[in-house]
């Protein structure tokens, strides 16, 4: 079994290393997101007082008018742990609590190094003058800034790993069955778990020298946090990988045109990169919609890598993420080489 998954392995890896323009598409495609993220993200951040609330934005308790105030973006938080850790990223400018009695502010988190925090709460401490009533408290939260760019970098690596993942055997395997490849390897002893497996480690040994290119070429031209442990990242997107590769592998099982392959790949990527968090937070959105996002495995590899890069995690805080991304690479491969057809 061992012996003909790899000579498949070894003959799928000679095919892409000869295919000179898929060699030269796969190593160009990486550095051209690298430039691309560069020139998007590259620029100064706009100012903008972003004023997080804990409890009812509009409470009948505000006497002092700072939250009507002009140009101020209030921002509902349910969790204050949550909250408390935008404003040590300067996510937030400000922290509201509205949850005492009557619905006054009874105090505020500020991070003294934020600079439109500090201005922030020179206009909050100047209505509650104004209006002649006592300060709230305030409460410090101290922390590094935290740039979009910074946010998203962990999903566009984990959009760069889906659309190498699936169109890379989706494409592959519908060719192969148009061309007769399949139907020549029937005739042998290999078994559709083995060739597919073969296909799985092809793909995946492709998708992760690509995303480390992205990873080293983002490292030299962007300045991002990296706080956790690059075990855990690996094993992050080494489970990813395997997931959207299984989930390639399962679609292209039974088709038979590279069109309807397209075609299906697409419906599956794009509400993926809309719903998995890659570009913005799902807060604030449906409940549908958040539902829909936690079937998605782009869902749960954005998150993990996120919380390795931007929060320290190590492999232990992404453990749930890696078995079920892992889980569902399993059972997509077994349902792919049950329903897998030569011909």
């Amino acid at each position: 079994m061992l012996q003909r998954i790899l000579a498949v392995l070894v003959a799928r890896n000679r095919e892409f290393y000869r295919d000179s323009a898929g060699l030269v598409w796969n190593l160009m495609m990486p550095m051209m997101m690298i430039v691309a993220f560069a020139f998007i993200f590259g620029g100064a951040p706009k100012d903008l007082f972003k004023v997080g609330v804990l409890g009812d934005p509009e409470p009948p308790g505000d006497h002092t008018g700072f939250l009507t105030t002009p140009h101020l973006t209030l921002v509902p938080e349910g969790d204050q742990a949550t909250a408390v850790t935008k404003i040590a990223r300067h996510q937030l400018d400000l922290l509201l609590d509205l949850r005492a009695p009557g619905g006054a502010i009874a105090g505020y988190w500020i991070n003294p190094e934020a600079p439109r925090g500090v201005i922030a709460e020179r206009l909050l401490l100047g209505a509650h003058a104004r209006a002649g009533a006592p300060p709230p408290e305030r409460r410090a939260a101290a922390g590094e800034a935290l740039s979009y760019a910074d946010w998203a970098l962990p999903g566009v690596l984990a959009m760069n790993v889906m659309f190498s993942s699936l169109w890379g055997v989706g494409w592959v395997v519908v060719r192969y069955r148009k061309n007769g490849v399949l139907r020549r390897l029937k005739a042998t002893p290999l078994r559709p778990l083995e060739f597919l497996s073969a296909q799985v480690i092809s793909r995946l040994l492709v998708v992760m020298f690509s995303s480390t290119l992205v990873y080293l070429g983002a490292m030299a031209i962007l300045d991002f946090p990296m706080r956790g442990s690059y075990a855990a990242l690996v094993l992050t997107y080494l489970a990813g990988a395997l997931s959207m590769i299984s989930l390639g592998l399962l679609v292209a099982s039974r088709l038979r045109t590279e069109e309807l392959a397209d075609g299906l790949l697409n419906l599956m990527s794009w509400p993926m990169l809309l719903l998995s968090g890659v570009w913005f937070s799902m807060e604030g959105t449906t409940q549908s919609a958040q539902w829909l996002s936690e079937l998605m495995p782009l869902t749960h590899l954005v998150a993990a890598a996120r919380a390795i890069m931007i929060d320290g995690a190590g492999v232990l805080d992404v453990l749930p993420q890696l078995a079920l991304l892992l889980t569902l690479a399993g059972l997509l491969l077994v349902v792919a080489a049950r329903v897998f057809r030569w011909e």
